[in-house]
């Protein structure tokens, strides 16, 4: 069920009325909710709700188990062994079959023949974001910077809830579950808000991120020697539009229908093409993804705090990581390892100090991290490394400057700029007006702007491209 379709806008108008029906009954909403996120999470596999139900319950009993044991190794081996058995549930559905493979071509290059039996399933859709929030649950009880919950509902509707379960973002356990054991209060849903982030989000995926991808990037790098360098260029510029308008907006999306339900998510991205630094982009890229990576890797491992050389091993463990967490590929593992050795440059040479960014003008940091983002995006959409090696052959060839980008897919290179340059007093001007406007023009807004987005959409909705993560 994608947020775009009459399917979910007909799901989410029963949601929304049951859950206020229900307000003053705390207990019978979060179930109702929780029983919600189960049927919208069974209209992609109703086969996998076991996995979502099994790691909600498993992860409910042992923070429940390690609440009730004093500090010592006792909490420390339940830790471990809730951490393997969380990420052994990734590992298995995730990268079994690339590690396989990759044994495979080891040993064949060896000279040794395997036949090492591959899994012959579907990757459950939501496994990557179900096993972080279950890790935040667990390590935040086991650090006692949680009170594990007793109420099964709680951890049940954490998981599961819907707005946030396919692709984000992700949600810290202490932060959601705070919110859980009250009614929600009305007066704190911020209308404006949650309608301009809906909205937009709606217009950056059904219409930006779609026209770029069917009316140019997809063809791009499915065939690059059949496009010139420009092409190749334009088409690497149009695929970070594409995946900023594309995630941004699921997660916008999810952002303003949790809040219409009564319920608070944080910011996941802050016009990241606008950073100076690859340490700034994932300040504003992703963010609930990058500082959960902070706080759970990075930080266990020592952070900063064991000198220059231990950084830069604990920045290039957490981004080669961070790329695998992705997918099972090779590409995302560079793509992992290009932003990794960009974190350490960064980190030997003193920019992330407070006067680092004077090293450099302004223009000249933005065009080079800016760049250099863009080209890591080539190895993270490219199918395979001789896939991207062959982009970035043909696009530094520089044999043919011939353009064919059409006036539509440039009309969406524009919207999609403007998204990076739209200062925030703009739409905090519009919330403010839309808040003091007429119930009759609170209702056409939104009426009005979703019938041009489905009169100016291409046909069919491709999924959200952070689905298969």
């Amino acid at each position: 069920m994608l947020f775009p379709t009459i399917e979910f806008a007909a799901f989410f108008a029963i949601v929304f009325a049951v859950t206020w029906l229900l307000n003053n009954q705390n207990d019978p909403k979060k179930w109702f909710l929780v029983t919600a996120s189960y049927l919208f999470y069974a209209a992609w596999n109703p086969n996998y709700l076991f996995i979502l139900f099994g790691s909600s319950l498993g992860n409910y009993l042992l923070a429940l188990w390690m609440g009730s044991l004093p500090d010592g190794r006792a909490r420390k081996w339940l830790l471990a062994f809730g951490v393997a058995a969380n990420l052994g549930l990734l590992g298995v559905f995730k990268y079994y079959n690339f590690f396989v493979a990759n044994v495979d071509n080891l040993l064949s290059s060896l000279g040794v023949q395997s036949s090492l039996p591959f899994l012959e399933v579907a990757l459950p859709v939501a496994i990557s974001f179900i096993t972080f929030h279950a890790l935040s649950y667990l390590i935040d009880v086991y650090r006692r910077e949680l009170q594990p919950t007793r109420s099964l509902v709680d951890l049940l509707f954490y998981i599961s809830f819907f707005p946030h379960l396919v692709a984000g973002p992700i949600v810290r356990a202490k932060d959601f579950l705070s919110q859980t054991t009250h009614r929600s209060e009305p007066e704190n849903i911020r209308l404006a808000f949650a309608v301009f982030l809906i909205l937009g989000g709606l217009f950056k995926k059904v219409i930006v991120a779609n026209y770029l991808s069917t009316g140019f990037v997809d063809d791009v790098f499915q065939n690059p020697t059949a496009y010139s360098s420009a092409d190749l260029w334009l088409a690497m510029y149009g695929y970070a539009l594409q995946i900023y308008c594309d995630f941004s907006a699921y997660t916008d999306i999810a952002i303003g229908v949790a809040n219409l339900l009564g319920y608070r998510f944080p910011q996941n991205f802050n016009q990241p093409y606008r950073a100076l630094s690859i340490q700034d982009f994932w300040r504003r890229w992703h963010i609930t993804l990058s500082s959960w990576l902070r706080d759970y890797l990075y930080k266990p491992l020592g952070g900063s705090h064991y000198g220059i050389a231990w950084t830069c091993f604990a920045l290039m463990v957490t981004m080669l990581l961070g790329g695998l967490w992705h997918g099972a590929s090779w590409n995302f593992v560079i793509w992992g390892a290009m932003h990794g050795v960009a974190l350490v440059v960064e980190r030997l040479l003193g920019f992330t100090r407070k006067d680092g960014a004077r090293r450099l003008p302004p223009v000249i940091a933005w065009l080079v991290t800016f760049h250099f983002v863009c080209f890591a995006w080539i190895f993270f959409r490219s199918q395979t490394l001789d896939a991207a090696l062959n982009y970035l052959r043909v696009m530094f060839s520089f044999q043919s400057f011939a353009v064919t980008v059409t006036p539509l897919v440039a009309l969406m290179f524009v919207f999609g700029a403007l998204t990076q340059i739209i200062p925030d007093r703009t739409q905090e001007r519009a919330e403010v007006w839309y808040d003091r406007a007429s119930l009759t023009v609170k209702i056409a807004i939104p009426v009005i702007v979703i019938w041009l987005i489905a009169a100016a959409s291409p046909d069919g909705v491709p999924p959200f491209i952070y689905f298969q993560f």
